[in-house]
């Protein structure tokens, strides 16, 4: 098996949230995350997956993470 790009595996990962497969989806952020660590919309998509479990507090860990990189405008969300 060849070495999956950071890319392929958001996209399985996502379709995993799309489908309810939480504790999976998590999996692939995770391996993501390993190949870049610093991704702000991996981190909220692994926030997203952990929230999805009840996993509130390691989500809200993703979640502020993710804006301490990238600070986004909460106004426009």
């Amino acid at each position: 098996m060849g070495v999956e790009s950071a890319q392929g595996l958001v996209s399985k990962g996502s379709f995993l949230v799309d489908n309810g497969r939480y504790e999976e989806a998590l999996e692939f952020f995770e391996q993501a995350l390993l190949l870049r660590p610093n991704d702000p919309d991996i981190l909220n998509k692994k926030g997203v997956a952990l929230r999805s479990l009840g996993r509130y507090d390691e989500a809200v860990r993703c979640f502020t993470k993710s804006l301490e990189i990238l600070p986004r405008d909460l106004a426009a969300s």
